[in-house]
């Protein structure tokens, strides 16, 4: 088990030590369960009352809170208590699964699969033709890669998940159990005859950025014409949908059960709360949020909060939701 001194992760976090404790920590936890081997984290004023109560050896805090340790325990103030448990819980991480041979021999891979090096391919995994894995790709067990997909270095993908063919993923990407890459998108049409649904084939892909993770259960659809695109360091939770054509720039966020229909635009830095849905062809520019819940149905300007359903700039709706408590009472 790997313990540490409250100095030694003062140093490694470039914090500031106050107070100290003989006690060898083992983990972190929070303030509440923590034991006395335990290390915690202090990022808002409000959870200071917490600390008095908690048995935990020491915490991380945020510089600006001032209180006192207490006899043998120790505070390690730092800029940012939030980016600190980021490495701290990194430090912490366990090893990951062992793989006991590079490619297992219940792997199905195809003669002309290109493998980079260092590569790790887990049991049943299938892997079609003319795929291509860059160096230290890691696929766990029951992973699907279908036909002329590419893979950048260093990407790990958790079992269950299945990428269908033509799809292109960056470097260094994290996808999670059970995610779904290029699967039709969700197109119909009424029939000659009105009496049934005509399937509208999707013939485009997917393409995935670097440094992009997916959540468990995720899915990615390919687009009808083109590409759906998700660009470098998004971060994408559980249960999230992207339909087909929709494009994502550079390190937006999507929190979980929400959802892009087809077409929609994100640009770059947008944050998008959980359950919250956009509708087709919707555009939401660069910094732009959209509160948990909402459902959008317009275009949002760059860097506006919009809430609701359907959703609107946040001041004029929170002004609504007040002005109809009022009625009420």
């Amino acid at each position: 088990m790997k313990t540490y001194s409250a100095k030694e992760i003062s140093q490694l976090l470039n914090g500031t030590l106050v107070g100290n404790t003989n006690q060898r920590i083992s983990r972190p936890e929070q303030l509440e369960k923590a034991e006395t081997n335990h290390i915690s984290f202090i990022g808002s004023k409000k959870y200071v009352c917490l600390w008095e109560t908690s048995k935990a050896c020491a915490a991380i805090v945020n510089e600006d809170l001032d209180f006192e340790p207490g006899e043998n325990r120790a505070l390690i103030k730092v800029k940012n208590a939030d980016l600190a448990m980021a490495k701290l819980l990194e430090l912490f991480s366990p090893d990951s699964p062992v793989f006991e041979e590079e490619i297992h021999v219940s792997a199905v891979v195809h003669p002309s699969v290109t493998i980079g090096k260092n590569c790790k391919i887990g049991a049943n995994c299938y892997i079609g033709k003319n795929v291509v894995l860059g160096d230290g790709v890691v696929l766990y067990p029951n992973v699907t890669i279908l036909d002329d997909t590419k893979i950048g270095n260093g990407t790990v993908i958790w079992s269950g998940t299945v990428i269908r063919e033509r799809s292109e993923i960056g470097n260094f990407c994290i996808l999670h159990i059970n995610v779904s890459i290029g699967a039709d998108g969700f197109g119909y049409c009424v029939s000659e005859d009105g009496r049934g649904l005509v399937k509208i084939p999707h013939i485009g892909n997917v393409v995935i950025g670097n440094y992009v993770e997916i959540g468990a259960n995720s899915c990615v659809d390919r687009g009808k014409f083109s590409s759906t695109q998700i660009g470098d360091g998004c971060k994408i939770d559980n249960l999230v949908q992207i339909g087909h054509n929709s494009v994502m720039g550079r390190f937006c966020i999507m929190a979980g059960h929400s959802g892009l229909a087809g077409s929609v635009t994100l640009g770059d830095g947008v944050v998008i709360g959980g359950s919250a849905s956009i509708s087709d062809h919707v555009t939401i520019h660069s910094g732009a949020v959209v509160a948990g819940g909402s459902g959008v149905m317009n275009d949002v300007p760059a860097g506006k909060s919009v809430l609701g359903y359907p959703a609107q700039n946040s001041r004029e709706m929170l002004k609504q939701w007040i002005a109809i408590r009022k009625l009420i009472e």
